[in-house]
């Protein structure tokens, strides 16, 4: 679902050894995206050379961010986090834990992302196929992706939708519309503070 891409140097170096008790210090980044501020990047993260990284945005232990992906400003960007190359994270984004955004993803702003969600980019996977081709997933401003959720690609997401923990995504949701289970099914819809305001699974022209 990635590429091998070129080497690289890392920013900051990996400690060998931390003593028991001692955090990491967090380490500043100049800001590639605005003069606003400074992005802050976890010694033991690596933010390839090329990367834009948005200013205030946080990222955290182990994460990695590609050359040519792009992260909006404000973001956390939690641990273990993958960012693929040309991957497209938008501004005030949370993505928790264990979390690969591969490429052909885009994510709008304001959207969480919760611990170990999981975005493909590959409708056929084989180990060995020279012919794949990149199928894109768009997740627009605002929606909520809850824990462990998986979204086969392929699929758009809808302004400030609510996908339940656990769900597997087949097909496109509505823009404030509730989904959960395997597959994902229509369980009614929220606003935009992710209240339900409805159980009626039927469509709705307002909410």
């Amino acid at each position: 679902m990635n590429d091998s891409g070129r080497r690289h140097l890392r920013r900051h170096s990996r400690p060998d050894f931390l003593p028991r008790g001692t955090a990491c210090e967090t380490a500043r980044m100049d800001s590639t995206t605005s003069k606003s501020g400074p992005a802050f990047v976890h010694p033991t993260a690596d933010v390839e050379t090329g990367a834009r990284v948005g200013a205030g945005t946080k990222v955290w232990h182990l994460a990695h961010i590609r050359s040519s992906a792009t992260v909006g400003d404000d973001c956390v960007i939690g641990r273990n986090v993958y960012v693929d190359a040309r991957a497209v994270v938008g501004s005030r984004v949370k993505i928790q834990n264990n979390v690969s955004v591969y490429q052909g993803v885009t994510i709008e702003d304001e959207v969480f992302v919760g611990p170990c969600a999981v975005f493909t980019n590959d409708l056929r996977p084989r180990a060995q196929n020279p012919d794949w081709t990149i199928t894109p997933t768009l997740v627009r401003r605002g929606a909520s992706i809850g824990a462990n959720a998986t979204l086969v690609c392929g699929v758009e997401i809808g302004a400030y939708a609510m996908i339940a923990a656990g769900s597997v995504v087949t097909k496109n949701v509505a823009p404030y519309q509730l989904v959960a289970g395997n597959p994902a099914r229509p369980r009614g819809w929220v606003d935009e503070k992710g209240e339900i305001v409805s159980r009626d699974p039927a469509p709705r022209d307002n909410i």
